[in-house]
This record gives C-alpha cells, sequence and structure tokens, in this order.
C-alpha cells in the first residue's frame, strides 16, 4: 500500500479501557495522529463501533469493536499549484470562495494533486493548519461535483472559531438542487440518520448512524423535475444527495445515489445533456456566519453556474 491510500485498523476494546472517550483511547493507540484529526475522523463517519457510527466522546465498553479508516497522504508530494479561484471575499482572517464543479477539496486516496488545497497554497501566504499541511484553511468540505460556497480559515484561531459555528449549527448553509420527479409538498424536512453502508463503504445510506437534518422548499416545479431550495441544518457526509434519494427524488446527474434516473429521463436530447453535465445539480448557493473577528454576521450567494443555468433553460424548452 502506498502512503497516499486506505489504511484501515481494527481494535477491540479491553476491560481496562471501557469507559475511555472513543477520541482519546484512539488518539493513544494510533501513533501519529492527533485527537483532533481523529475527532474529524469520527465525524466524517470514517469511524465505526460495533458497525455504526457513534460521537467523538462515546464511552467505550469493554469488547467493543472498532473499525477506524485512516487516509494517509503523502504529505512531501503536496505541492503549491497555480490553479484558478473564484474569490468571493477576503479579508486578513478568512476567504469564502465558490468552488467549481470537478475540484476536489483536499487531497486523499488515489488523488494527490489538483485539489483546492493545491490551489489554496499557491494564493495565499498565511492558513491555518489546523487541519494538516495538506488541508491548509480547509474548515468544512463540499462533494467534487457539488459546486458553491466554502469558508477558508487564515489562522488557528480563526479556524477554531468557525469550526465551533459548524459544529453549533450557527452557520447558514443554503444549496439549489435538482431532483427527479415532481415533489408534491411545498417544503418538507428529511430527519433521517445517516451512517456509512456496510456493503459499500465509500457510499453513505439512511442507516442506524449519526442524527442529520435536511430542509427544503421547492422553487420550480417542471413536468418531471423539481428545483429546490435545501438548507443544511447538519453536514454528514453526502447528507442531501443521501436523504434526496431517500425520499425517492434523487438529484439530477448523481451517479452514486441516482439509482439510474437520468436514464430514465423521456427525451432522448435530454437524457443527452445530462449525461454530459459531468456533474451533480447540486449547488452551495449561500452560506452566512459570524465573523470571528468582528463579530458581525456575514451572509454571500454565488449564483448557479452557467452548465447548471443551460440545463434548466432546455428543461423549460428556451
Amino acid at each position: 500500500m502506498s502512503s497516499s491510500e486506505f489504511e484501515t485498523q481494527t481494535f477491540t476494546v479491553s476491560p481496562g479501557d471501557a469507559g475511555k472517550r472513543l477520541d482519546g483511547y484512539l488518539a493513544a493507540a494510533i501513533p501519529g495522529w492527533s485527537r483532533g484529526r481523529l475527532q474529524r475522523l469520527i465525524e466524517d463517519d470514517d469511524v465505526l463501533v460495533n458497525g455504526e457510527s457513534v460521537k467523538a466522546a462515546y464511552k467505550l465498553r469493554a469488547g467493543d469493536q472498532i473499525e477506524v479508516e485512516l487516509v494517509l497522504p503523502d504529505i512531501n508530494s503536496f505541492a503549491a499549484e497555480n490553479i484558478p479561484l473564484d474569490i468571493v471575499f477576503e479579508d486578513g482572517y478568512l476567504v469564502v470562495v465558490n468552488k467549481h464543479a470537478g475540484l476536489v477539496v483536499h487531497p486523499a486516496a488515489g488523488v494527490h494533486s489538483g485539489t483546492l488545497a493545491n490551489a489554496l497554497a499557491y494564493h495565499f501566504e498565511q492558513l491555518s493548519e489546523r487541519g494538516g499541511k495538506i488541508r491548509p484553511g480547509i474548515v468544512h468540505r463540499l462533494d467534487k461535483d457539488t459546486s458553491g460556497l466554502m469558508v477558508i480559515a487564515k489562522s488557528e484561531e480563526v479556524h477554531e472559531h468557525l469550526a465551533h459555528q459548524f459544529r453549533a449549527r450557527q452557520v447558514s448553509k443554503f444549496y439549489l438542487a435538482l431532483v427527479h420527479g415532481v415533489v408534491q409538498s411545498d417544503s418538507g424536512r428529511i430527519d433521517q440518520t445517516i451512517g456509512r453502508d456496510p456493503r459499500n463503504r465509500t457510499r453513505m445510506t439512511v442507516t442506524k448512524g449519526r442524527e442529520a437534518l435536511t430542509l427544503y422548499r421547492v422553487k420550480q416545479r417542471y413536468d418531471a423535475f423539481t428545483l429546490l431550495q435545501v438548507e443544511l441544518k447538519t453536514g454528514r457526509t453526502h447528507q442531501i444527495r443521501v436523504h434526496l434519494a431517500w425520499l425517492k427524488h434523487p438529484v439530477v446527474g448523481d451517479e452514486t445515489y441516482g439509482g439510474g434516473r437520468d436514464n430514465t429521463v423521456r427525451d432522448p436530447k435530454l437524457r443527452s445533456a445530462i449525461k454530459k453535465l459531468g456533474r451533480h445539480f447540486l449547488h452551495a448557493e449561500q452560506l452566512g456566519f459570524v465573523h470571528p473577528k468582528s463579530g458581525q454576521p456575514l451572509r454571500f450567494s454565488a449564483p448557479l453556474p452557467d452548465e447548471l443555468i443551460q440545463l434548466l433553460d432546455q428543461i423549460e424548452g428556451r
């Protein structure tokens, strides 16, 4: 295995370790991994206890089976790269960028360069290293094929302040999603726990896992599609895509959770256009938070990318 691939470690909790917090136990058991980095793995559902997602503060019991999926990127190969960025806002403390679809946020298994992290390292002299050298300033993530707004921290202090706002659900996060089918209710909520799919570790699914809450309202209905504004109240991996697929209205262009719905579109030209899109129709349109230094509320918006507007135009027959 190369130093940039997955490594899975398993542990069985002894009676002497019963009662310890999960994150503390793992910090002692896995050399070179800080408690903070392990907490992020736990938040991302890359740590399972008895096959289920749990919180970092979970108190271990004797006999618990812990499975940890580590991603070991090669830090020595990480380099700044001159990749263009769409900078929406910048001051001495933070940056807000509008990430384009197709851009991976940071190096991981099988992705060693060409990421947002590489671009950030090139464009900014000082960024927080709280997430490690290969995640400069990165407080939260978007999926590779999701476009839209992200906030980047320039210092560890600002990073921690922003991370606390995300954990406390004080950050406003609104997305636009085009889904298959006509959603009947004008608005709704999806309150379904999410965890790793036990049959496929690269997928998430509605199962006994971490609390996840998604709110939505209809912006526009079409003959066979619905445009939704979606508000994330929690931040689980793939949450919107998993929840909308569970609702039987998967995101257009989502090959992972779409269940083949893209191939059922009747209009051959429209079906071809979705295939050529090369991404799913999900865009982080609005992001709001409190500035860590000034205390002023900030809110940013990013318009739909041209390729998504063109697909809507085609659906509307323009």
